[in-house]
């Protein structure tokens, strides 16, 4: 009886355990879930339309606990307007104040107010120091305490001029034709041109990369698509022409110039030089790389044998190698005797 009696016991201080283990757990996935609804309600909010699935992929939970969740907005009273192949979203006017801000996310913003100061024209700049100020009112002491510590104690410093300084709102202006969908004219300067050209274009979109803002638009001068530099605008005005044609999104223009026809380039570069190239091989087509030696082979895929990677390989040429193609040899050559000659 004694060793039944203790077994007993055992039994029951165990189920105990386990229960005490189980409402733990549950209360934890409680507060996640409280968590996951109030970011939900949160990116409602922040876009017009909002898809199942992108809350599913956002949060990693399934369709089903996303259907769960906004039931549960449902029930507490936000106004959730739901269309089957569509999306959700909420109903215009009703909005709550916003969620407190954690410390960390606090600080990201002052990251971005740097880089918005620096990477973005005047005008851009201008209204994100508008956005920051409302951001920062709803903040608590400790938060603000948190930024102002840190304001003082980061800058950006970018190594180029993204923007002609005579066009303080060329952004502006860019961002408001591709929402809109109305034509702009620009006066452009290319860098294979000797006199500026005028052209009306419809951009699809922008995108920053080696340093520079692109504009990427469907060019009425070439009846083609382009893509413009920022710095080489001269002039940008907004104009009442609608676009002309229905365009799709800039990451599939931007995939189809991947399929442009490429050369295989490969290269021999000295190994304490190559470190030192990392940073915008990329841009010109790196593809891959074997240490060999005292020396880095670098294999590269450009569309540009002409101007683009002739020219950016002569930055370090004095410790590099060409193995392949035969006419980047020769293009580079050509360059180098044109350079001599003027010396």
């Amino acid at each position: 009886m004694g060793k039944l009696k203790f077994n007993f016991d055992l039994c029951i201080n165990l189920k105990t355990y386990l229960w005490e283990i189980y409402n733990a757990i549950m209360s934890l996935d409680t507060v996640k879930r409280f968590d996951r609804i109030v970011a939900i309600l949160v990116q409602l909010q922040a876009k017009r339309i909002v898809k199942a699935q992108e809350l599913a992929d956002r949060f990693q939970v399934s369709l089903r606990t996303i259907y769960r969740d906004i039931r549960t907005l449902e029930a507490s009273g936000v106004p959730i307007i739901s269309e089957a192949g569509v999306g959700y979203s909420i109903m215009e006017g009703y909005r709550l104040p916003p969620v407190m801000f954690t410390r960390e996310e606090a600080g990201s913003f002052v990251a971005a107010e740097k880089f918005m100061q620096k990477f973005v024209d005047k005008s851009l700049g201008s209204y994100h120091e508008s956005a920051m100020y409302k951001v920062k009112s709803v903040l608590r002491g400790a938060e603000k305490d948190w930024i102002s510590a840190l304001e003082s104690q980061i800058v950006v410093d970018p190594s180029r001029e993204l923007f002609n300084k005579k066009l303080p709102n060329a952004l502006e202006i860019l961002f408001e034709s591709v929402a809109e969908k109305k034509q702009v004219f620009l006066k452009y300067h290319a860098l294979n041109s000797e006199l500026p050209s005028e052209r009306c274009i419809e951009p699809v979109g922008l995108f920053h990369e080696n340093s520079f803002w692109y504009v990427l638009g469907y060019c009425h001068l070439r009846n083609d698509y382009r893509q413009f530099r920022t710095d080489r605008m001269l002039m940008i005005k907004r104009t009442q022409h609608i676009f002309t044609k229905k365009h799709g999104t800039i990451d599939e223009y931007r995939q189809k110039d991947e399929t442009v026809q490429k050369t295989k380039v490969k290269i021999l570069v000295d190994k304490n030089i190559a470190r030192y190239i990392n940073g915008n091989r990329k841009y010109y087509g790196f593809v891959s790389e074997t240490v060999k030696g005292h020396q880095v082979e670098m294999t590269f895929e450009t569309s540009d044998l002409e101007n683009g990677f002739p020219r950016w390989y002569l930055m370090f040429g004095d410790y590099a190698e060409i193995i392949e193609p035969e006419s980047l040899k020769i293009r580079v050559k050509d360059i180098l005797n044109k350079m001599a000659a003027k010396l």
